[in-house]
């Protein structure tokens, strides 16, 4: 069965009480965007993810998605089945998932069960029961409604995808909150699976702040550490921390020689237990002949949020006579936060010397130490 998962993002995110829409906003160190399509992307039976966004939102996606495998974006329209219309023109194969982006967290469980169920039904929703007491309510809290047979209805919500376009040539109602109520509307049936409490939706901050404190109990600090030499040679100016700092010798190397980058790159892939530098990028290979080392930075931050990492903080101590470093540290804590996908706080440039002693106290070469602190487990 071939499977695409439909993100609809195109929300203005209004009772977040304005600025940026709510897919766009950070959660756990990502746009809540990202955790939605990263989510699905990596289940092994998506054949592709697509998103659907609103007009004019097209920079922050790509921003928010950056490198990850989503093809064109599509605009959605005012209401959301004017988006999930949009977005079923564009796929084709055997099932679809259509996906909120705003519930991040989706569990791979939830898409087994509900592809499953797709054997039997045209279509399948993650439901959890409702567990607490319901009434009718105004000023006062009025009448009680009896919960037993209720549920909640969350997403992602899986269709075959010849039976939600047939439904929604059919519909002929106001703009549904979902794709059951048109699948219901055009006499099919909708299977009910178990749900789960990760897909909850981000509606108001509140919602927010339950998340990030779900987050933090999902994902357990892991630290990482990398160290980096190489020698003086030739003309300068020599590539620190992803910029050019004058100097009149520059760094000896397989690539562009710069520490600071290499070293960081270590820390993180060591946090993450994925190897070290000269696993991904091997010296003998000639591809990575005097490359720019923003590359193996932006490898390893890319490796690690694929394997559900976040990156909180970055630390790197460069060790040496000179150059000077402190003119140029700003420079450099901006590059590296740009590389890696950080903000500038999360980032920190300092520099030492050894008091004359050793390789870097004769002047011979620059060396750099990093300490790198992320989370990973989800």
């Amino acid at each position: 069965m071939t499977t695409t998962a439909l993100v609809v993002a195109a929300g203005s995110g209004s009772r977040m009480g304005g600025g940026v829409p709510k897919q766009f906003r950070m959660l756990g160190g990502k746009p809540v965007l990202r955790w939605a399509v990263e989510s699905l992307i990596r289940h092994p039976a998506m054949r592709a993810v697509r998103v659907v966004v609103g007009q004019g939102q097209q920079d922050q996606a790509r921003q928010a998605l950056h490198e990850l495998d989503v093809g064109p974006l599509i605009e959605g329209g005012a209401e959301r089945t004017d988006s999930v219309r949009s977005g079923l023109a564009t796929v084709s194969g055997d099932a679809i998932l259509v996906h909120d982006a705003a519930r991040p967290f989706c569990p791979s469980a939830v898409v087994d069960r509900l592809l499953a169920s797709l054997e039997f039904f045209e279509g399948a929703a993650p439901v959890l029961p409702v567990g607490d007491t319901l009434a009718r309510i105004g000023d006062t809290i009025g009448d009680p409604v009896d919960r037993r047979g209720l549920g909640r209805v969350q997403t992602p919500q899986a269709f075959r995808i010849g039976a939600l376009k047939s439904a929604y040539e059919s519909w002929r109602g106001p703009s549904p909150t979902d794709e059951t109520m048109v699948m219901r509307a055009a006499g099919m049936t909708v299977a009910a699976v178990e749900g789960d409490p990760a897909l909850e939706k981000l509606t108001v901050p509140a919602d927010f702040q339950r998340a990030e404190q779900w987050l933090a109990g999902r994902l357990r600090p892991r630290t990482g550490m990398g160290f980096d030499v190489h020698a003086f040679a030739g003309q300068g100016p020599v590539i620190i921390g992803g910029i050019e700092v004058p100097h009149s010798r520059g760094l000896a190397g397989h690539s562009d020689a710069d520490v600071v980058l290499h070293a960081i790159t270590d820390a993180l892939l060591g946090a993450a237990g994925l190897g070290d530098i000269g696993v991904h990028f091997p010296p003998s290979d000639p591809r990575w002949k005097d490359a720019d080392s923003s590359l193996f930075l932006a490898h390893a931050s890319r490796l690690l949020r694929e394997n559900g990492a976040l990156i909180d903080h970055i630390d790197c101590t460069i060790i040496g006579e000179a150059p000077k470093v402190a003119p140029h540290r700003e420079a450099m804590r901006a590059r590296i936060a740009e590389i890696a996908g950080l903000s500038v706080d999360q980032v920190s440039v300092k520099a030492t010397t050894t008091e004359g002693l050793g390789f870097t106290g004769r002047q011979e070469g620059i060396a750099a130490q990093a300490v790198a602190t992320i989370r990973m487990g989800f």
